[in-house]
């Protein structure tokens, strides 16, 4: 993940940590730290335990109602979802997962916001 991007994606945990005494659900928001570049040998280990490229880069797991849980794929700039992320999009969509692509701690929070009905 590039540094803005991992700041703004910093801000969102920030955010939630701060929020989650008023809103609980908020404590069930991770990241999945499948970017970023490693070296052969910890990639290799890491594909063998499972991770996979193109899962988005935040979770929150918390049904509303409608959804399973709320992805995020954060992103800066002119960056766009890669074929592999367009794809898990996708497909965790077609199974009942609210994905969104965000390009700022503010649109990411503003999701999330709406994802869980927070004024």
């Amino acid at each position: 993940m590039k540094s803005r991007e991992a700041q703004e994606q910093a801000t969102v945990i920030q955010w939630c940590n701060l929020q989650s005494n008023k809103c609980p659900s908020l404590k069930l928001i991770y990241a999945i730290p499948n970017g970023g570049y490693r070296n052969k040998i910890e990639a290799h280990n890491l594909k063998l335990q499972g991770v996979k490229a193109g899962v988005p880069d935040l979770f929150l797991s918390f049904p509303n109602g409608f959804y399973h849980g709320l992805y995020i794929e954060m992103k800066w700039g002119k960056n766009k979802p890669t074929e592999s992320q367009e794809d898990w999009i996708k497909r965790l969509s077609a199974v009942g997962y609210k994905c969104e692509v965000c390009w700022s701690s503010e649109e990411a929070i503003e999701v999330i916001k709406n994802y869980l009905g927070i004024k």
